[in-house]
């Protein structure tokens, strides 16, 4: 039996149904600062959550916080090469959408090179 997910006990259709400033003051102080005093380019991107097209919606905007109204919806976040597709769910709601697309990659090390120590002199070049 799967259970229902609910934020702060509620459910996400009652988190779509209420305002911007009701769902603020259910989530972390920094957060709902940052919702409360949102500029243009923030509510320009709120406007293309709302009305979504058929074309992904495409955003810089890492540090948005995630609102219920985005649940369902795949939005693609840049990490300064590309556009990293984050799809909500609603588990994510109260976190930065920068915070689902890593900046670096892991670290993956290989054998030294030919010339970085004085064992790898004797190692075939094949």
């Amino acid at each position: 039996m799967k259970r229902e997910f609910k934020f702060r006990g509620y459910t996400v259709e009652e988190l779509k149904k209420m305002s911007l400033k009701d769902f603020a003051m259910l989530i972390k102080s920094r957060e709902r600062r940052y919702l409360l005093d949102l500029d243009e380019r923030r509510k320009k991107f709120l406007s293309k959550v709302a009305n979504p097209k058929g074309k992904p919606i495409k955003t810089h905007l890492r540090d948005m916080v995630i609102i219920p109204q985005m649940i369902g919806l795949t939005i693609h976040v840049h990490n300064g090469k590309e556009f990293v597709p984050v799809e909500i769910k609603p588990e994510m709601l109260g976190h930065r959408l920068g915070e689902f697309a890593p900046t670096r990659k892991p670290v993956k090390h290989s054998a030294p090179g030919v010339g970085a120590t004085r064992g790898s002199m004797f190692v075939s070049v094949k």
